[in-house]
């Protein structure tokens, strides 16, 4: 897949890595939280992350 230079990324371990440079093969991303009122860049996610299966723990 062709890498978007809009999105960079680096996270190796994603499917959607452009792994030949830091950036992200997908048009587009989703951004989402996993608390009630985020206030910090750590209390938010990259819902479009899938992990690769070479990568992860995938029984």
């Amino acid at each position: 897949m062709e890498k978007n230079s809009s999105i960079g990324c680096t996270v190796n371990n994603c499917q959607y890595h452009a792994q030949s440079e830091d950036y992200c093969t997908l048009n587009k991303i989703e951004v989402g939280t996993h608390e009630s009122n985020p206030t910090q860049v750590e209390c938010t996610d990259c819902t479009s992350f899938v992990c690769k299966a070479e990568a992860c723990d995938c029984k």
